[in-house]
């Protein structure tokens, strides 16, 4: 049965197409497949492959310096999930700077650094408790594609078609919460590391992160206890899991991406089921 690791980590990586290198050499050998993205500011992938391979890439990983404390997490799949290996170099491991948003990068703005600020993690078994205090705004920092297939009960929908849109949608939103405390989450965490920190950077003082992502909430907390409403969109072949790490029953949509239940027309471009 394959394992699936998801891992992100931020943190200098001096010379990441070296690192990318010899990860995607040591990744072949072991016949790990997935993707792993690398950049100056730290690395994010998921792979599949064996417990005993996946372990050495782990051990690989965490074995450069300042990388010991890298977020990984595990589950299990009745089939492998991706066909083959991709490991890349990119200017950020999940895109949220762009030219129209300046005060997001790091360079320009320290206080944005994921590396060195960011919000508060809470642990999935005390989440609910949180995002139902009355002074907590809840904010899904995915994009809509992903939250047209779940999310947390009362969350705001900032409707993005991609991270690097946050910024935008916070400068237009952000002055009808405050003095709230904001609770983020998204499907990993990594998203709302660097959420966090550019939120940081702006001044927010209180801000939240679901440790582990919608992935360890789904994971870790029972169904009958649970605010999640939905499945979550994952970045392979399952498209979707659910309560325990199930896969869900969504397919993609051949003509938009979406994901969409089986039988049913894509809610999104009305392509047939």
């Amino acid at each position: 049965m394959p394992v699936i690791a998801t891992f992100y980590h931020f943190a200098p990586l001096p010379d990441p197409a070296a690192t990318a290198a010899d990860l995607r050499a040591l990744c072949g050998q072991l016949g790990v497949t997935g993707t792993a993205i690398l950049a100056c500011e730290g690395v994010n992938g998921t792979l599949a492959g064996d417990a005993k391979a996946l372990a050495q890439v782990r051990g690989h990983l965490t074995g450069l310096p300042g990388f010991a404390d890298l977020r990984w997490q595990v589950a299990r799949a009745d089939t492998a999930p991706f066909r083959r290996l991709k490991v890349k170099v990119k200017p950020e491991v999940v895109t949220l700077w762009t030219a129209a948003t300046p005060a997001a990068n790091p360079a320009a703005n320290p206080a944005a650094d994921p590396a060195r600020n960011t919000g508060l993690h809470v642990a999935p078994q005390d989440w609910n408790a949180l995002i139902s205090a009355p002074d907590v705004v809840l904010i899904d920092t995915r994009n809509a594609y992903e939250v047209a297939v779940g999310r947390f009960a009362g969350a705001s929908d900032p409707g993005t078609a991609a991270f690097s849109d946050f910024p935008s949608w916070w400068q237009a939103q952000g002055d009808a919460v405050a003095g709230k405390r904001l609770a983020m989450y998204c499907t990993g965490g990594i998203r709302c590391e660097k959420a966090g920190a550019w939120l940081r950077g702006q001044g927010v003082a209180q801000v939240y992160q679901l440790d582990g992502g919608i992935v360890a909430y789904l994971a870790q907390v029972p169904p009958q206890d649970s605010l999640w409403r939905g499945e979550c969109f994952v970045f392979d072949d399952r498209v979707t899991v659910g309560h325990g790490q199930v896969p869900g029953r969504h397919r993609l949509c051949a003509a938009c991406g979406w994901a969409v239940p089986p039988g049913a027309a894509c809610g999104h471009c009305g392509a047939a089921g």
